[in-house]
């Protein structure tokens, strides 16, 4: 685990996906080992409701949550803000903080990749493709997220996730 600060990379709109205002942020090395440990510690910090599985190999995002994805096993590669986002190589021990509406897709990932996904609260999340008919449904979604307590994995504020800031 680290007290590192974690990266923060911001996306524009781009190809039909709303992206957000609010920065991704990425911790690494900041895990515990297996999937138990990671559900435990995203858990303690009240993100719940959590999942075990891969990332999409498709472009998608959530329109009604922030979600965390803490990887428990392996390596990927992950492109965020959609097809002219930013590719991020990611691996066990890695967390990540997704705000709503910012694509993700999965590029690459090894044999043995695992992912434990959770939301803050224990939120239900949908799964948007940026399906132009759906964008006054998934713009008042997105102005109605609330913005977590705090990160996944210490329970801080996260950083540039100020009450001001529009998703």
């Amino acid at each position: 685990m680290t007290d590192a600060a974690p990266e923060a990379h911001r996306f524009a709109p781009s190809g039909g996906l709303p992206n957000s205002a609010l920065p991704l942020l990425v911790w690494r090395g900041a895990l515990p080992a297996g999937a138990g440990a990671v559900t435990a510690c995203f858990a303690a910090n009240g993100w719940s409701n959590a999942w075990t599985n891969g990332v999409f190999g498709y472009h998608h995002f959530h329109s009604n949550a922030h979600e965390a994805l803490g990887v428990s096993r392996g390596e990927a590669r992950v492109r965020f803000g959609g097809p002219g986002g930013e590719a991020l190589a990611l691996r066990a021990g890695d967390a990540v903080v997704i705000p709503a509406g910012v694509g993700h897709c999965r590029e690459w990932a090894s044999g043995d990749f695992e992912v434990v996904g959770a939301y803050p609260g224990g939120t239900n999340c949908d799964i948007r493709c940026g399906d132009p008919a759906e964008a006054a449904r998934v713009a008042a979604n997105l102005a109605a997220v609330p913005l977590p307590a705090g990160d996944p994995v210490a329970g801080r504020p996260l950083p540039g996730w100020a009450r001001d800031t529009k998703a």
